[in-house]
């Protein structure tokens, strides 16, 4: 018997959770739409959406699973939270970086982070970023901070340039 995921985020839009959905599950290989449900006439006085229309998209990207919930225009997304994307090479960072910005807000792109179309916050990271913000030589860490903090999309190359000197 499979196990449930016992944690699943809840992704809320207005009226765009199937094209969002449709979008996401495009960019990564690993991924699939697992269910659709659709508003009925119960509950119409207090939802307001049509009957028939999608009220909830299952989705997984990598084997992590999510709901997206057209609930209407009261939540918008923000960057208190993101989704985390671990790279392990510079051809996946700009892989994940060319997708998801497409259509996004230019100026809410820095430091690996960025919004895609529907506003959702993403970071795109390279795996080894950790241990260069992390390394025991603080002037090394530092000057790999001073350099990412210049960035939009992350550039290994340039992140290891500045670890070494």
């Amino acid at each position: 018997m499979a196990s449930i995921q016992r944690i699943t985020p809840c992704l809320w839009f207005d009226h765009q959770a199937e094209d969002a959905v449709q979008f996401y599950t495009s960019i990564f290989n690993n991924a699939k739409i697992t269910s659709v449900s659709r508003y009925g006439e119960g509950g119409q006085e207090v939802h307001g959406k049509p009957p028939g229309s999608v009220m909830v998209v299952a989705f997984e990207l990598d084997g992590v699973g999510f709901t997206a919930l057209n609930g209407g225009p009261q939540f918008h997304f923000n960057e208190a939270l993101s989704l985390q994307v671990n790279c392990d090479n510079q051809q996946e960072v700009d892989y994940y970086w060319g997708r998801l910005t497409e259509g996004g807000d230019p100026d809410a792109q820095m430091c690996g982070w960025l919004n895609d179309k529907f506003g959702l916050s993403w970071q795109i990271v390279p795996t080894l970023l950790p241990a260069l913000l992390m390394d025991a030589d603080a002037a090394k860490a530092g000057r790999v901070m001073q350099a990412m903090m210049k960035m939009k999309k992350l550039d290994i190359a340039q992140l290891r340039q500045a670890s070494a000197g």
